[in-house]
């Protein structure tokens, strides 16, 4: 699995709206446009695009359902995409305490 950053599946999950279409789906195991609209403040169109957004990284897979299109979370993307934002907090974690020693290292060095 590669822990690259993506920064297409960034922008796709940087969306507040996309998220939680992501929780939602997560729960109940699959959804329509049409369901997913019943439940955000969104119109059922803007529910589509955003869809269509989330299938185009990978995140979403759709399969016909009569005149709608059900979608699924991808569980190998969505792990994919949680890889890559471990990899990021472990990168700014090892940032944040080198900037710490240093910050540590001045105070003492003012004390002397």
């Amino acid at each position: 699995m590669s822990t690259a950053i993506d920064d297409d599946l960034w922008s796709a999950v940087g969306d507040p709206t996309r998220r939680r279409m992501l929780d939602l789906l997560l729960a109940a195991g699959s959804g329509t446009s049409t369901s997913l609209s019943g439940q955000l403040p969104v119109s059922r169109q803007a529910v589509a695009k955003h869809l269509a957004v989330l299938e185009r990284v990978g995140l979403t897979r759709a399969t016909p359902s009569g005149r709608e299109r059900r979608y699924q979370v991808d569980e190998a993307q969505l792990a994919r995409a949680v890889a890559q934002l471990s990899s990021v907090g472990d990168a700014w974690d090892a940032r944040l305490n080198r900037i710490k020693r240093i910050a540590e290292t001045i105070e003492r060095n003012k004390k002397n």
